[in-house]
């Protein structure tokens, strides 16, 4: 009897004296913290969100970029369109232990345009660039972060902006996933979009054949003038489609220049061999075809960027969303966005 309690009494002991080892890890919970940075003279607000972790522990982190205009840290220009579409990213990543940098993007949220105010004529495409980079280096220096598991997962024209720090970013990000990506140039992109826009409207007899090839004679030539900096004559474009060439030509020409000197599978070239990269067109995005990223799919191949490539999505439109989702990310997005994350 006296062995079985020296036994047990003994077993008490080695239990007590080991606590830590039976003791599970502390984890910190889920947050969302207001980041400011600065570039070129501006501060940038943003936000960063840290998902549930184990204390101590350095997570994998991705820089979100959204797309072209006025879009806010939320993927949103209120008060018209409010899809929250880098929101629901941020939270879609957190759920794979991701966190994530979003910001306020020149001319949106607490950033405005900070050191271009009085003068938005100056405000480039390089000027994003530079303002991503920073973000950028911003995310790597977040004590939560991981320098060696970086990635930038951008939007439409934020995922052009996220190729271009594919190839000059320090550290190299390790992966980049480019959703509904601007995969031509500009203008290209544009004159194709006003292109069908206005087949649709000779469809509903808005137009006839005729008038339709005249508008399209027209809006080409449009592109050409503009790169080649000569006024846009406009007598043949109606009057909404005038309205916007005249405006590549006002305040917005040096950002509308500089924007359509970036031929998207050009940039693949710098990025590091093996880089993964995820590419996603939907089946029903009307702003970006997937034939419009042929070219960069097959550039991305050719710089042997890693896998998963393109994935097309069914249904999907130009705001990640379907016809049963149309508020929030579509599922096959999810599980693609997923699927990239956790390789």
């Amino acid at each position: 009897m006296l062995r079985h309690i020296a036994a047990a009494l003994m077993a008490l002991a080695l239990v007590s004296a080991t606590p830590a080892a039976a003791a599970s890890p502390r984890l910190a919970p889920a947050v969302d913290r207001e980041v400011v940075f600065t570039a070129d003279g501006t501060t940038v607000y943003g936000t960063l969100h840290v998902p549930e972790h184990r204390t101590g522990k350095r997570l994998r982190a991705a820089l979100l970029l959204p797309g072209s205009g006025p879009t806010d840290r939320d993927g949103n220009q209120p008060p018209v369109t409010t899809p929250n579409t880098l929101a629901h990213l941020a939270d879609a990543l957190g759920e794979d232990g991701v966190a994530t940098l979003r910001f306020d993007k020149y001319g949106t949220g607490r950033t405005g345009l900070g050191a271009y105010e009085g003068r938005p004529e100056d405000l480039d495409y390089p000027a994003f660039v530079r303002q991503a980079q920073a973000a950028y280096e911003t995310l790597r220096d977040q004590p939560e972060t991981d320098p060696r598991a970086l990635t930038v997962v951008g939007h439409s024209e934020g995922a052009m902006t996220a190729l271009l720090l594919g190839g000059t970013a320090h550290p190299r990000p390790a992966g980049l996933a480019l959703l509904q990506p601007q995969a031509i140039r500009m203008l290209d992109l544009v004159a194709l979009q006003l292109k069908d826009q206005v087949a649709e409207a000779t469809r509903q007899g808005q137009f006839t054949r005729k008038e339709q090839r005249a508008i399209n004679a027209a809006v080409d030539a449009a592109v050409t003038s503009l790169r080649e900096g000569r006024p846009v004559d406009t007598t043949d474009l109606p009057q909404v489609i005038a309205a916007l060439f005249e405006a590549f030509q006002g305040p917005s020409a040096r950002f509308v220049e500089s924007d359509d000197a970036v031929y998207p599978p050009d940039t693949a070239a710098a990025l590091r061999p093996g880089t993964r990269v995820l590419l996603t067109c939907g089946t029903n995005d009307v702003q970006i075809p997937c034939s419009t990223t042929d070219a960069l799919t097959t550039a991305l191949r050719q710089a042997h960027a890693g896998k998963p490539g393109r994935v097309v999505l069914p249904g999907v439109d130009h705001l990640l969303h379907d016809a049963d989702h149309p508020d929030t990310l579509a599922p096959s997005v999810l599980d693609a966005l997923s699927r990239f994350a956790r390789h």
